[in-house]
C-alpha cells in the first residue's frame, strides 16, 4: 500500500507541475522600474528588455489597471505595454505574467506608489531664488569608498585634470550649510546620472543609464536624501539632463529596441553646429536636419526623438525623477539640437503633470530672437510652440563681459548691456531667464574680467539685481581663476578634500582678494532674498549716458536703485533725470554698507563700481 501511495503522489506531482521547456526567459530592465497613482496622464508605457521576450505574452490582474496595447519592434529583445491607469487605482503592488501559450514564463512585480502630498503644485525656481551651479565631481568628496567603482571603468585620478577627482553627493550633503549660509536658494548639478564611459566620465554628459546614479556619486537614494535635506533648509534641487544624446556606453547602444533608435541608423554623422539652420528661411532641408540629427562626437549617439517609443521613453523618465527626487527644475542640455516637435510634445507633458514647476533650456546663442524662439510666450517667424518657461541668456552673459572690458563709445562698452537689454520685447517671459556671468563650459569670470575685482563685483552686482534668475557657478564666490582649458575651468574646489591647504568652505587661508569676493558675494545674496523688488519686481532702465548705466526694480512700494560706472573716473550723477521713477523720494540707503544718499543732489560714484540703492 505504502508503495502504491508513492507511485500515486509521484505521478499528481508531474501532472501538477509546469511542463519543463527549454526556453528560459529572463527580464534585463523594465522601466520606468516604478510609477505613481494618481498622475495627471493615463497612460504609462513600460518597456521590458530580455532575450526574445517580445514572444511573450503580458498580463496582469489589478483593480484600475488594464493592458491597453504590446508594442513588438524588430529586435525581439524587447516589448512595449501600454498601460491604463484610471484615477481610482490605489498604490500597491502587482505582478505581470508573461506567458507563452499560456505557460507562466516569468514575472515582475511592479510598485505603484502614493504620491507625495501637493506633489503635483510643486514650485519651481523663480526669480526670487540664486542658483548654484556645482560640478559634482569637483566639489567635495564625501565618501572615499565610491571614488573607484570596480563596475565602472573609469577611476580615480586626481592628477588628471581631466580625469575623476571624486567629489559626490556626500561632499555637497556635508556642505548644505555653507550654500545656506552664503545665500543660495537652489542648486544645479552637473549631470549625475550614470556616465560609464571610457574618459571624461566626470563631467555627466554621456548618460549610460537614465535611471540610476552614477555610484561614484552615489546612489538613487542619497540623491534623493539629498534633495530632502536641501529643501528642508529652503534650497531646491534642478537636475541637469540630455535628451538630445546618449554616451556610447549607454546599455541600450549594446541592444537597440529599432535601428531608428539612433539617427542615422546608429552611424556617426557630425552635426554642423550651424545654430542658424533652426532659424534660417533659406536653407536648403539638409543642411538643417544635419543640425538636429548630427551627433556632437562619436561618443554621443544622437537620439531620434521622433521614434514614438523613444519620445514616450525620454518623457516618462523625466517625469520619474522630478516625482521620486523631489526637483525644484530641469536644466535641459543642447536644446536646439532635440528633434524640435518632440520638444513641444515633451514641454507641453512636463508644463500638464507640474503646472507650477520651472524647466530651463540651453541655446547656446548670442542673439536673442534665436533664444526667444524657444520660450514659451514667445512669437517665432514659423508659429512654432514651445512651453518650456526658460532659457538661458547667453546674449545677456556676453554683453555683459564685451561691455566691461570694452572702451566705452557710442557703440560700445556698457550700453551693450542696455541694447541686448532692449530686445527683450522678443522673449515670452524675460523675467523667467536665467542670467549669469559664467557657467562649466566658459572661462572663469573672475579671469574673463582680466581678474579685476572692481569688474567682478560690477558683474555680480548687475547678475544679482537685474531682471531674471541669477546663476553662479561654483568658486565664483571666491574668484576662482582658470584658462579656457575645460579641466581647469572645473578645477576642485579649496576645502573639498581632504588635506587641502586651503578652505574655502570655512574661510581658512584663502587670500585677501578671494575673502573679500566672498564676504561681498555672501552679503549681496542674503540681502537679496530679503528684497521683494529684486524678487518679484519689474526693471525699468535708462540709456547709457557717459559710461553710467542705471535702472530700477520696482514691486509695490519696494524700489531698488541700481548705478553702475563703467568709466576708470568718478562721474557725478543727477538723479533728477530719474524723476519719473524717483517721484518724491528723496533718499536711498546702500545695501552694502548702509551709508545713506541724498536723491535731492548728485551723487558721486567712484569709477568701475555698482551702487545698489533701497529706496524709501
Amino acid at each position: 500500500m505504502k508503495n502504491l501511495f508513492s507511485i500515486w503522489f509521484f505521478l499528481l506531482a508531474v501532472i501538477a507541475s509546469p511542463v519543463k521547456s527549454s526556453e528560459s526567459y529572463h527580464i534585463e530592465h523594465l522601466e520606468p522600474p516604478f510609477w505613481w497613482a494618481n498622475m495627471t496622464e493615463s497612460g504609462l508605457q513600460l518597456m521590458v528588455h530580455g532575450k526574445n521576450i517580445s514572444s511573450l505574452d503580458p498580463e496582469l490582474i489589478y483593480p484600475g489597471i488594464k493592458i491597453i496595447q504590446v508594442h513588438r519592434l524588430s529586435n525581439p529583445n524587447y516589448l512595449f505595454i501600454d498601460l491604463f491607469l484610471s484615477k481610482e487605482t490605489m498604490p500597491g503592488k502587482f505582478e505581470i505574467i508573461f506567458t507563452k501559450k499560456g505557460q507562466i514564463k516569468t514575472k515582475y512585480i511592479y510598485s505603484l506608489l502614493k504620491r507625495d502630498r501637493g506633489s503635483a503644485f510643486r514650485k519651481g525656481f523663480s526669480q526670487e531664488d540664486v542658483i548654484y551651479l556645482i560640478t559634482p565631481d569637483r566639489y567635495a568628496n564625501g565618501d572615499r569608498n565610491n571614488d573607484s567603482v570596480p563596475s565602472l571603468k573609469e577611476k580615480l585620478n586626481q592628477n588628471n585634470k581631466d580625469g575623476r577627482h571624486g567629489g559626490d553627493l556626500q561632499g555637497i550633503i556635508d556642505r548644505l550649510d555653507y550654500i545656506e549660509k552664503m545665500g543660495f536658494t537652489q542648486i544645479w548639478l552637473n549631470p549625475v546620472l550614470e556616465n560609464d564611459q571610457h574618459t571624461f566620465s566626470y563631467h555627466g554628459y554621456s548618460t549610460t543609464d537614465y535611471y540610476n546614479i552614477d555610484e561614484r556619486f552615489g546612489t538613487n537614494e542619497l540623491y534623493k536624501e539629498l534633495s530632502e535635506i536641501a529643501n528642508s533648509k529652503g534650497i531646491g534641487i534642478i537636475m541637469d539632463l540630455i535628451l538630445n544624446h546618449i554616451g556610447s556606453e549607454h546599455w541600450l547602444m549594446y541592444d537597440l529596441p529599432s535601428s531608428d533608435w539612433i539617427n542615422h541608423n546608429g552611424e556617426f554623422v557630425q552635426t554642423s553646429h550651424i545654430h542658424e539652420s533652426i532659424y534660417d528661411p533659406y536653407i536648403p532641408q539638409f543642411e538643417k536636419d544635419l543640425f538636429t540629427s548630427g551627433w556632437f562626437v562619436e561618443t554621443m549617439p544622437d537620439l531620434n526623438q521622433s521614434n514614438q517609443f523613444l519620445a514616450n521613453y525620454l518623457i516618462q523618465l523625466s517625469i520619474w525623477w522630478v516625482e521620486y527626487a523631489k526637483l525644484a527644475g530641469f536644466r535641459i542640455d543642447t536644446y536646439p539640437y532635440i528633434n524640435k516637435d518632440f520638444l513641444t510634445i515633451w514641454s507641453k507633458r512636463i508644463a500638464r503633470e507640474y503646472p507650477n514647476f520651472n524647466f530651463c533650456g540651453e541655446a547656446w546663442n548670442n542673439n536673442p530672437s534665436m533664444v526667444a524662439y524657444w520660450q514659451k510666450g514667445s512669437k517665432p517667424y514659423d508659429g512654432y510652440i514651445s512651453y518650456i518657461p526658460s532659457m538661458k541668456d547667453f546674449p545677456l552673459q556676453k554683453a555683459l563681459v564685451q561691455g566691461l572690458m570694452s572702451e566705452e563709445k557710442w557703440d560700445s562698452g556698457i550700453g551693450d548691456i542696455y541694447r541686448v537689454l532692449a530686445n527683450d520685447y522678443q522673449y515670452g517671459d524675460p523675467y523667467n531667464l536665467l542670467v549669469f556671468a559664467g557657467n562649466h563650459d566658459m572661462q572663469r569670470i573672475y579671469s574673463q574680467l582680466s581678474e579685476n575685482m572692481d569688474l567682478y563685483k560690477m558683474a555680480m552686482s548687475f547678475i544679482l539685481t537685474t531682471r531674471g534668475i541669477p546663476q553662479i557657478y561654483y568658486g565664483t564666490e571666491i574668484a576662482m581663476t582658470s584658462t579656457r582649458d575645460h579641466g581647469e575651468l572645473r578645477k576642485d574646489f579649496p576645502g573639498g578634500w581632504a588635506g587641502d591647504k586651503i578652505d574655502a568652505f570655512n574661510g581658512i587661508k584663502l587670500s585677501g582678494e578671494q575673502r573679500e569676493a566672498q564676504n561681498f558675494m555672501r552679503e549681496l545674496l542674503n540681502w537679496r532674498k530679503s528684497s521683494s523688488a529684486i524678487g518679484k519686481g519689474s526693471l525699468v532702465h535708462y540709456p547709457v549716458k557717459n559710461g553710467v548705466y542705471v535702472y530700477f526694480r520696482l514691486y509695490g512700494n519696494n524700489l531698488v536703485m541700481v548705478m553702475l560706472n563703467n568709466n576708470k573716473r568718478l562721474i557725478r550723477i543727477d538723479p533728477g533725470r530719474f524723476n519719473e521713477v524717483l517721484g518724491e523720494k528723496n533718499q536711498g540707503i546702500s545695501v552694502l554698507d548702509n551709508r545713506v544718499y541724498d536723491l535731492t543732489s548728485k551723487i558721486n560714484l567712484s569709477g568701475k563700481s555698482a551702487l545698489i540703492l533701497e529706496i524709501d
